[in-house]
């Protein structure tokens, strides 16, 4: 197949397709345990989309989209010996760490500076529970350590939250690459907000 050539912003490398999107929602902005249940068996009904290996339990991975489930965090948090701030006032990112500690504990402290530098709070940090065993070897091999962590807003109206929280994302990322901390090519930010993971 022929691709066109580069011109201005235009790349044809970064011309990729997703395998499959699945959509549900209520109809009212109803928050249900159901909506995530039918939203994971999307997933399992689109596993035939998904690129595998040749184990055969490793794909290119897939997740689900939903607004932030505040009550559940606040719990999760409690365990952890922290206070979360009153809804809006917060937000979580999930990240995707190396699995070297040493890279691991440098990606982490960029965080904190980046957050703090960007006059907001790192609250705290989350480990994700993880199932290795569910994967296969391949992609256990190359599976990065799962965390998330907590941002506390301050000196900012909520919208403008949101926008203080992309910027933090990215300056994380340029200084992540920039410092040469993920050789691996491990770390990513998944999310990073005060309404959605």
């Amino acid at each position: 197949m022929l691709q066109p050539a580069a011109f201005g912003l235009y790349d044809p490398a970064h011309e990729h397709d997703a395998c499959g999107v699945g959509f549900v929602a209520h109809l009212k902005g109803v928050k249900t345990h159901a909506i995530v249940e039918e939203g994971l068996d999307v997933l399992r009904r689109l596993r035939h989309r998904g690129a595998t290996g040749a184990d055969k339990l490793t794909g290119d991975g897939a997740g689900i989209l939903l607004q932030l489930p505040h009550r559940f965090f606040e719990v999760q948090a409690d365990r952890k010996g922290l206070r979360l701030p009153r809804r809006g006032a917060w937000a979580v990112g999930m990240v995707f760490l190396p699995a070297e500690p040493e890279a691991r504990a440098a990606c982490e402290a960029i965080i904190a500076q980046v957050v703090e530098a960007e006059g907001q709070r790192l609250l705290g940090w989350r480990d994700v529970p993880c199932v290795p065993t569910a994967i296969g070897p391949q992609a256990r091999a190359a599976m990065p350590t799962i965390r998330q962590f907590f941002v506390g807003r301050r000196r900012s109206v909520p919208s403008a939250f949101e926008r203080r929280l992309f910027i933090i994302r990215k300056l994380v990322e340029n200084r992540v690459t920039a410092e040469g901390l993920d050789p691996a090519r491990q770390f990513h930010v998944a999310s990073l907000s005060a309404e959605t993971i």
